[in-house]
């Protein structure tokens, strides 16, 4: 139903214009040490990066959360596999029961929660035609990833924690706001301390800077225009051989990110609350057309279903894992232990 549409197609290029929802003014993303990212355009405008790739991806995957926030995955996506990690944290005396997933952990499937699990790891293994030192197989690499977890297809992973690290599967959508024309806005506020604006009561003990009137500044903007591109990496997906079920998902279910986060995701940050400003365009192909929200969760559903028929699924979809924890320093040998934050 989408690919037909798609054939030949290396890459599908989105793009749609945003505009605050009330008054002119936004404040962007800030960096640390760096603050917002003000550059000029090869074609001498003032442009600013209102938030970055890395920050659409983590707001992409929020979308079909559950809850929002995880570990699951909302109930209209049931069936779609990933990993579920059932944790017995040990604190002192006590033991804490929580959990986390290859939908909610940084780069997915190389938590150290997933791919240290000893039988996991060697089932993943077996599925990907991983050998060390050996040249890698992308086709059952990809195959292996979408067994478990098609998400991590979409928004990659790089197994730092397998073996010697070779796998490193990038991202295959991808998105960004800029704004064009922008001027900044400067102004400022306060905290008040109606209890002693020096700051000189102090609680015994608490010695802290966080007392009395606390002067701040702020940097807002304003733009001439405000646009959020999007790109789906169509040649990518097809370098893992999948079947058209499997990378027809794939598309589809990018496209319903990118529907729901401009139907709800918009409010990135306080004072950056954005809208459309009409519909998505699609500028590669430009013959496409993105079906609505509806109609692509009626085509991942169905799907869904036929890679499940075609065992390209784990069976069942949910992988449950069920690990011990304690707590332990950042630099411990315990579960602490640290996995990648590299991004792709």
């Amino acid at each position: 139903m989408i690919l037909k549409d798609l054939k030949s197609a290396p890459r599908l290029l989105m793009e749609v214009e945003l505009r605050p929802v009330q008054g002119d003014r936004f404040q962007p993303t800030g960096f640390p040490d760096l603050g917002a990212a003000v550059y000029i355009s090869p074609k001498g405008k003032r442009m600013l990066l209102v938030e970055s790739a890395q920050s659409i991806a983590n707001r992409l995957e929020q979308t079909c959360l559950e809850g929002g926030r995880g570990p699951g995955i909302i109930k209209e996506l049931e069936g779609l596999p990933y990993i579920l990690v059932e944790l017995n944290v040990k604190l002192d005396t006590n033991e804490i029961k929580t959990k986390t997933s290859s939908l909610v952990e940084a780069h997915r499937i190389n938590s150290p929660f997933i791919i240290y699990d000893e039988e996991f790891r060697k089932h993943f293994i077996d599925k990907a035609g991983y050998s060390k030192g050996k040249p890698l197989n992308w086709e059952m690499i990809g195959k292996a990833f979408f067994f478990y977890d098609p998400n991590s297809l979409l928004h990659g992973a790089f197994m730092s924690n397998l073996e010697d690290g070779r796998i490193k599967v990038p991202r295959a959508i991808t998105g960004f706001i800029e704004a064009e024309d922008v001027q900044e806005v400067a102004s400022g506020g306060a905290k008040i301390d109606f209890l002693d604006p020096t700051g000189k009561i102090r609680i015994q003990g608490i010695g802290k800077d966080v007392y009395g009137n606390v002067l701040y500044h702020r940097m807002e903007y304003t733009a001439k225009r405000i646009t959020a591109y999007f790109n789906i990496d169509l040649a990518l997906l097809d370098g893992y051989g999948l079947e058209p079920e499997a990378k027809e998902l794939l598309v589809a279910l990018g496209l319903y990110k990118i529907r729901r986060f401009l139907a709800s995701g918009l409010r990135l940050r306080t004072a950056c609350d954005l809208i459309k400003n009409g519909d998505i365009k699609v500028t590669a192909p430009n013959s496409f057309q993105i079906p609505s929200e509806k109609e692509l969760l009626e085509v991942i559903q169905a799907n869904i279903k036929a890679c499940k028929d075609k065992n390209l699924f784990a069976d069942p979809p949910v992988t449950v894992l069920d690990k011990e924890a304690e707590v332990g320093d950042k630099k411990g040998s315990t579960t602490s232990e640290e996995g990648a934050t590299i991004e792709d």
